[in-house]
């Protein structure tokens, strides 16, 4: 790469960076639904047309935020699984939670727009998917670690009216786990995010005051009920 090719790079990756800044700083102050592209050129001083060259949409600015959004929570939750990998599964599965609501806490606006209300107009492409499952499949991995190592707990016998879809689930997420894992992971995966949800909505205002202790409780909960010792 030439000198010129390399300053034109990194001018790009500069002027993209202050072209998401400005849209997250947008997104904290009116929510995504408002987000606009004509808004974030005119606060960074530039014109439409020049923005159209990194972003040809406000759909397609979304979607780059929201990728970045799900990385960073899933970089924060693989960071926080590495510095206790050799501790038991339930302490994994609980210091993975931990650091999901710790992201969140800290990154409230991001975590509206991926796991708040749904932008109106806006449809989230196949390319979101890989970085918004990075959270899930380190919890299948711990589950998965268990199975094959000090084992599982006896989990109660899938109902009769669930089976075939216990079944298809543990197929598409995790086929070396039991079928009886499948319905509970899925319950656990969705209750982690409620519960960091309801917190940083407001949901627990005069209701849970010690917040820490209770999410800890609650997620080891969560963590017994797919199975870990």
């Amino acid at each position: 790469m030439s000198t010129a090719q390399g300053a034109r790079a990194r001018a790009r990756i500069e002027v993209t960076a202050a072209i998401k800044d400005e849209a997250r700083r947008q997104l904290a102050e009116q929510g995504a639904a408002k987000l606009s592209l004509r808004a974030v050129a005119r606060e960074l001083g530039m014109v439409s047309s020049a923005l159209y060259r990194y972003f040809p949409s406000r759909d397609d600015l979304l979607t780059a935020l929201i990728i970045d959004a799900y990385d960073s929570l899933g970089e924060s939750a693989e960071r926080a699984h590495a510095a206790v990998a050799g501790a038991g599964p339930l302490e994994r599965w609980v210091t993975v939670c931990e650091a999901v609501r710790h992201w969140a806490l800290g990154h409230p606006h991001e975590y509206a727009l991926i796991y708040g209300s749904p932008v109106p107009g806006y449809t989230a492409p196949q390319t979101t998917i890989p970085p918004a499952a990075r959270v899930g499949l380190l919890l299948i991995g711990i589950v998965r670690d268990a199975h094959q190592g000090p084992g599982l707990a006896e989990l109660p016998p899938v109902p009769e009216d669930l089976r075939a879809e216990s079944a298809r689930i543990a197929a598409d997420l995790a086929p070396d786990l039991p079928s009886e894992v499948a319905a509970p992971l899925v319950a656990a995966w969705a209750q982690l995010f409620g519960l960091v949800g309801f917190e940083l909505f407001g949901q627990f205002h005069q209701v849970v005051e010690e917040r820490e202790p209770f999410f800890r409780h609650a997620v080891r909960g969560l963590g017994r009920g797919v199975g870990l010792r």
